[in-house]
């Protein structure tokens, strides 16, 4: 048994092998551009996959053996309705800070926070079902797959936006303040 050195100090010990990256007064602003960032990647890769289906030629038949059709859309409509019910949440009224004074208040806030991530769960496994379900499983050629890919990449690309802008939202900005008395 060694004991540790008289020059040793655990406090000093780096645990983390990554450089330390603050943003310091623009990590609020990083993040709502990181967030749109995300929104914007997720709709146009969708939309990206609607276009090339709808503009399709067929190849080896007479038709194009599948297309993105209203059912591909119905995840990503729930996962955009997720990201406005969570981000119309305020921070503070989860946490019941601020004297919002009504204990019903709190609750209901956070159910439609559960709501809104519920919405936004629920859009990620629809979108996975449909990959596997109709893309996957499905006789079509490997082309054809990027449909659902793209119909996944686009909720998970929702899900961390909601995510990014509701973390970025509820910071402290640089002009606020909390007076207390």
């Amino acid at each position: 048994m060694s004991l540790p050195r008289a020059d040793y100090d655990p406090r000093r010990v780096c645990l983390n092998p990554f450089p330390e990256f603050t943003l310091g007064k623009h990590r609020r602003t990083a993040g709502v551009y990181i967030a749109g960032a995300l929104f914007a990647l997720a709709n146009w890769v969708f939309l990206d996959a609607a276009i090339l289906s709808a503009h399709m030629k067929p190849i080896w038949g007479d038709e194009v053996p599948v297309h993105v059709t209203f059912v591909d859309w119905v995840p990503g409509i729930c996962s955009f309705i997720g990201f406005l019910i969570v981000n119309i949440i305020d921070k503070d009224r989860i946490r019941g800070d601020e004297g919002f004074g009504d204990s019903r208040a709190v609750w209901r806030a956070r159910l439609f926070l559960f709501i809104g991530f519920a919405f936004m769960a629920g859009g990620l496994a629809g979108s996975i079902c449909i990959l596997v379900l109709k893309y996957v499983l499905g006789d079509y050629p490997e082309q054809f797959s990027y449909y659902g890919y793209a119909n996944v990449t686009q909720n998970v690309a929702m899900m961390l936006a909601g995510v990014f802008l509701w973390i970025a939202q509820n910071t402290s900005g640089e002009y606020e303040y909390n007076l207390t008395l």
